[in-house]
């Protein structure tokens, strides 16, 4: 038992068998897809043609038809008085007085007299040039034009700044309201003269209405601080709105009272 005890120490451990080793497992393959085919656009249906309504008549077309509207006519490239007021816009709501008020677009109101000494020519001066003219017949500014037109032109944009209109259509309803309808003559009958009413004319009307507030700029002005601008700019405006205490409103209803009573 001793022996067989020493040769089994003797012999070499026994090893345990060494495991196989696996190889490691390949990764799927990915399958191949297939490729997709161009996508095409879809095919539209053919529509059925339409056949347009037979055409009606050209009388019955005008019937149907709305009417096109009125396109107001506006004028372009106007000159502009003393470089800031236009023409373009002024009416004349008088029809007797359209014919005697000159609201032809100027630059410069200064014709030089071409009208002068001519009967009947005052209705081709420029509107707002006879209102210049008219402010010359005083020790104010006689003969002198240049100085007239300055006052003119401040009392313009006096007119301007007060209103917010145009100082040129005041101009025309200041005449337009101050110009008399009426006035007295003197009819004689042998020895005796008998006043009656008579009708104004539309030229005298416009010469009346420029002199009666030319006049009352001057008389409102004479002996007061306020300058002949300021005053000039208060009688126009007065007078368009038919102030009963503007001067040439005052002086059409005098004139119109005394040819009332000797109709």
């Amino acid at each position: 038992m001793a022996d067989e005890q020493k040769i089994a120490e003797q012999r070499p451990a026994e090893q345990p068998a060494p495991v196989p080793v696996q190889p490691p497992a390949a990764p799927p393959e990915k399958p191949v897809e297939a490729p997709k085919p161009a996508e095409q656009p879809p095919v539209e249906a053919p529509r059925p043609a339409v056949v347009p309504p037979p055409a009606a008549p050209a009388e019955e077309m005008e019937e149907t038809m709305p009417p096109e509207p009125e396109v107001p006519t506006r004028k372009f490239n106007l000159p502009l008085i003393f470089g800031r007021y236009t023409f373009d816009g002024v009416t004349i709501k008088d029809p007797g007085l359209k014919k005697y008020i000159n609201i032809n677009a100027i630059a410069i109101p200064h014709t030089m007299g071409k009208n002068s000494n001519r009967p009947f020519s005052k209705q081709k001066v420029n509107i707002v040039e006879r209102l210049i003219n008219g402010m010359m017949r005083t020790e104010h500014a006689t003969g002198e034009k240049a100085r007239c037109y300055r006052m003119v032109k401040e009392a313009f944009l006096i007119i301007e700044n007060k209103t917010h209109l145009n100082p040129i259509q005041v101009l025309v309803d200041a005449i337009e309201r101050s110009s008399p309808r009426e006035e007295v003559t003197r009819l004689k009958y042998g020895g005796i003269s008998v006043p009656k009413a008579v009708d104004t004319s539309s030229y005298r009307r416009v010469c009346i209405a420029l002199k009666f507030i030319t006049q009352g700029v001057v008389r409102s002005s004479h002996g007061n601080r306020k300058r002949i601008q300021d005053c000039l700019a208060d009688e126009l405006v007065a007078a368009a709105k038919g102030d009963v205490n503007s001067f040439a409103m005052s002086k059409k209803g005098e004139i119109e009272r005394v040819a009332a009573s000797a109709r």
